[in-house]
């Protein structure tokens, strides 16, 4: 019966309804029921048989069974090909079914896991396998016939489907409209490794928060369809709604799809945003919302916090005001919190113009709110100065500390001063002290004339489409989005985004609106681009992400910078004459028993330089390599040194060798 099921099944690819394949399957196995020997158990009948004897076939990945209906899936179709006859067909899906028998704990443990990813993450089935003690071939094809929540979130390490899976282009379609649901976006067939979750940090979350693989928090708005407010009915009657006045009655778990269909056909005279806006919120409702999840409204100033306690129904109601309901268990009905009390990223997320809002983010602030349990530290620090990289920096620690505390009072500094001072330099190791050692929390880009927003934040891109045919274009994040996501996975650690050569990029115009968050960073905007998209979520620029700059005052003068610009970020000038700078090339060939003639001939070099901004940092002459050769030194400063003054000087008639030459100045030490 299973084996001949699966061969009706791989010559309907959409699948079969459960009582329709049995009709199939009796159909192609004339007088089975006569022959049938149900054992003395009146209950034991051919067609319950085929459903719970089907145990193998999915555990095996072969066949999923959804919503009524049997699919065979690609490596159904494979394992049919591989095994054209009954007996090693059902011998290969026994041994499936024995090996999740052994192993079934581990199997409940992924399940429990993969409930904890949140959307828009994902786990790579190799980290899964490890946590699970499972085999990962046999842990991903169990995922294809099994589908628990989040399945579909599990990749290989590369980001891409696994190749365990054998998936054809409807799956791999399929995959990726399901990730890109998520909030995930693809390059070439793969995820974001920013948003890769480890195995060790998915079990922590789940043994720290063991509730939360299936809570959600939600903003609803109590506005009626013209605008009043319905919280007096809400708080009294127990629900939350939405005027769906012209929806039609869709039954709840609908997919966006037919959601979407049925907005452009009852609304097609609003506006693309408009219709846009109302396909998020109903299917926010209808699909993602779940019974158990939060709910938040507000009237003014007075926050009130629920618990959706059942599906969502349509009701007549009084002038339409609000259709389509979801009864809520109100946790603070008669003492309403204050707008105060919550969080600042939240409370700027609420200001925004949205009817339905995922909240998930603060779901475990809203639970100490409404509950006894205490949320974990949402605050990060930077930590303090140690001696030891004050010592490796060859800087005062004083003045390294002043550093971290400008970071604190606002989480944007620059390091502004001549070529070769070090700005790079410190600017890199200040950032790996900041983020705990963690290079992954750490990120470098370097503006240019032709650098963009599209590029730094986020743009439209070619994306080679999953058939291998033809290109779509879809918006991908920059280096300073993928920062923020895993900055807001992992709100209690720092995140430091180095911008080198800042000044050399059009500041303005690659920040863009982003300009307005580096001041008010608790405040929520609309993206250029993500605005537009299906989430509609306003983003914000989380507290814990710090930004240092570098800026050469030999390609434009801190005084071109505009006032914008200097009022979001602190300046701390590294100049060759001033500390700490000064005594840095001093303090590094004392460190390493070198004659300190360098430093003495740099001293007069910049002595003879007019122009601050020209004036020569020591990091040119930090190589130890250049001491080690006789002539390495007069080869550093003839081709880097004097070609960099010689440009300065270019058509004032100075002669630069006579001027700054190396014969010349020690000639003048002499």
């Amino acid at each position: 019966m299973l084996f001949t099921a699966a061969q009706v099944l791989a010559e309907r690819p959409e699948g079969v309804p459960t009582r329709e394949l049995w009709l199939l399957v009796r159909d192609r196995l004339p007088g089975l029921e006569e022959e049938w020997k149900p054992g003395g158990v009146a209950s034991n009948t051919p067609e319950i048989a085929l459903g719970y004897k089907s145990g193998g076939l999915v555990k095996s990945g072969w066949v999923v069974k959804a919503q009524g209906r049997w699919r065979l899936t690609p490596l159904g179709r494979i394992a049919l090909g591989e095994h054209p006859h009954v007996s090693p067909f059902m011998a290969a899906a026994h041994a499936a079914y024995q090996y999740w028998e052994q192993h079934r704990t581990g199997f409940e443990m992924a399940k429990q896991l993969l409930e904890a990813v949140p959307e828009g993450s994902w786990v790579a089935a190799r980290d899964l396998a490890v946590e699970t003690g499972l085999d990962e071939m046999r842990l991903v094809q169990w995922l294809q016939g099994e589908r628990p929540e989040g399945w579909h979130r599990v990749l290989d390490g590369d980001g891409g489907v696994p190749d365990a899976v054998r998936a054809d282009e409807e799956l791999q379609e399929r995959w990726y409209r399901l990730l890109e649901k998520d909030g995930l976006s693809f390059v070439t067939g793969r995820a974001s490794l920013t948003r890769r979750i480890s195995g060790a940090d998915l079990r922590q979350l789940m043994l720290d928060n063991p509730d939360s693989r299936t809570r959600r928090a939600w903003l609803v708005r109590g506005l009626g369809m013209y605008g009043g407010s319905l919280l007096r009915d809400w708080l009294t009657e127990g629900f939350c709604s939405l005027p769906a006045s012209k929806l039609p009655e869709l039954p709840p778990g609908s997919p966006l799809d037919a959601i979407r269909a049925a907005v452009e056909e009852d609304y097609a005279h609003g506006s693309f945003n408009e219709k846009l806006k109302k396909t998020n919120e109903f299917y926010a409702f209808l699909t993602r919302m779940r019974d158990g999840d939060l709910v938040l409204c507000n009237d003014g100033g007075k926050i009130y916090i629920g618990r959706l306690r059942g599906e969502p129904a349509f009701r007549a109601s009084v002038e339409n005001r609000a259709n389509l309901q979801r009864p809520v268990s109100w946790l603070n009905g008669d003492s309403p919190l204050d707008f105060d009390d919550l969080p600042d990223e939240m409370s700027a997320k609420l200001a925004t113009q949205h009817d339905v809002l995922d909240l998930t983010e603060f779901i475990d602030d809203l639970e100490r709110l409404v509950g006894p349990q205490p949320a974990p530290a949402r605050e990060f620090t930077l930590p303090d100065v140690m001696p030891e990289l004050a010592d490796e920096l060859l800087v005062d620690q004083e003045w390294l500390q002043e550093c971290v505390c400008l970071l604190r009072d606002r989480p944007q500094l620059i390091l502004y001063g001549p070529p070769g001072t070090g700005k790079t330099y410190i600017a890199q190791h200040l950032a790996q002290h900041l983020a705990g050692g963690k290079p992954q929390n750490v990120k470098l880009v370097q503006f240019h004339p032709a650098y963009s927003y599209e590029d730094f934040f986020e743009g439209f891109r070619p994306v080679q489409t999953p058939d291998e045919r033809g290109v779509v274009f879809k918006p991908l994040p920059g280096p300073l989005l993928r920062l923020v996501d895993a900055a807001r996975q992992r709100p209690e650690e720092p995140f430091v985004l180095i911008i080198d050569e800042i000044n050399r990029g059009n500041i303005a115009k690659i920040f863009g609106e982003l300009y307005f968050l580096l001041e008010y960073r608790k405040k929520a905007i609309d993206l250029l681009y993500s605005s537009a998209d299906e989430s509609g979520t306003p983003f914000t620029l989380p507290e814990n992400l710090v930004i240092i700059g570098t800026m050469n005052t030999a390609d434009r003068s801190i005084a071109l910078v505009d006032a914008a610009m200097r009022r979001r970020f602190a300046f701390v000038e590294l100049h060759p004459e001033e500390k700490p700078t000064s005594d840095i090339l001093h303090r590094w060939l004392v460190s390493r028993e070198l004659p300190i003639e360098a430093a003495r001939l740099l001293e007069e070099l910049n002595a003879r330089i007019e122009d601050r901004d020209f004036k020569i940092g020591p990091s040119y002459l930090m190589r130890p390599g250049i001491y080690r050769d006789a002539k390495g030194f007069d080869r550093v400063w003839r081709t880097q040194i004097l070609p960099l003054l010689e440009e300065h000087h270019y058509g004032d008639g100075i002669d630069v060798a006579e001027r700054y030459g190396l014969e010349t100045l020690r000639r003048t030490l002499s």
